[in-house]
Formats: structure tokens, sequence, C-alpha cells
């Protein structure tokens, strides 16, 4: 429960309720504060055991913890029903990429060496995309201020 709490922020808790509550009150609020976390708890677990036995027997291993996103995650990755584990180690991301960037490289010397070979004259040759085509259909048509 007070699992980030350091030894110095307890210290100065505990001076703090000495000088807020004085050292003659203070055992009393401590049973006080012990007696309604107590009937806190109990409320909760009451409260936890009447969900189930509504729910049914179907769901007599339900665990309110489950509710909790990271919790459920972590359920089913160790449960691994759905081979999960197999897909996340599958999956190189770098060797993924990798071969994209290959494949992108090669695509380009090949572009370059096709562009090459068309202006040599050859023909079955790959167009180049990353070029505009040259002709009379390359002029841009004037700009009109009016139609703006």
């Amino acid at each position: 429960m007070f699992n980030d709490i350091g030894p110095l922020e307890l210290i100065t808790l505990v001076v703090l309720a000495v000088l807020v509550f004085g050292p003659d009150k203070l055992p009393k609020v401590i049973q006080d504060v012990m007696r309604t976390v107590r009937k806190i708890r109990e409320f909760s677990d009451s409260a936890k055991e009447d969900i189930r036995s509504e729910l049914g027997p179907e769901f007599k291993d339900f665990e309110f913890e489950d509710l909790n996103p990271k919790t459920f995650i972590r359920k089913q990755m160790d449960n691994d029903e759905l081979g999960l584990k197999e897909i996340r180690n599958g999956f190189d991301l770098k060797k993924e990429m990798a071969e994209v960037t290959d494949a992108v490289h090669s695509r380009d010397t090949d572009a370059s060496s096709s562009s090459s070979a068309a202006a040599s004259g050859s023909s079955g040759a790959r167009v180049d995309m990353t070029k505009k085509p040259e002709g009379p259909g390359d002029e841009r048509p004037p700009f009109d201020y009016d139609a703006t």
C-alpha cells in the first residue's frame, strides 16, 4: 500500500502526526484509523463476494484485479492461447526495415540503369516514374488573378 514512501518521508509523517495530535491522543487516533481501514476492507470483501454470488458459478474464478487493463494483458500474454509470443518473437522490426531499405535501394539502382538503357534506345526498359514527362503538356496554364 505504501510502497513508494521512503524512510525520510515516513519519519516526517510520524513527526507531523505527533505535532498535530499530540503524544497523548496519537494512540487513540491510530486505533480509530486502523478500525476504519478494517471496516472498509470488510465492506469491500463482502461486496466482492456478493457480486461473485450474483454472477453465478461460471464466474467463481473471477478476479476484480483482472479488470485492470495492464493485468488483463499480462495474464493473456502468460496464457498464450493465441500464440502471441510466437508472433512477437517472429517479428523482427530491424530485419523488416533492412529488407525494405534494400528493396528501395535496389529499385533506385534498377531505375537508374533502366533510364540509361532507355537513353541508349533499348526496348523493354522500365519507365522512370520520378521524372516529369517531357512534351507539349509540360507548360503550366497561365495564372488567372480574377479567378481567385
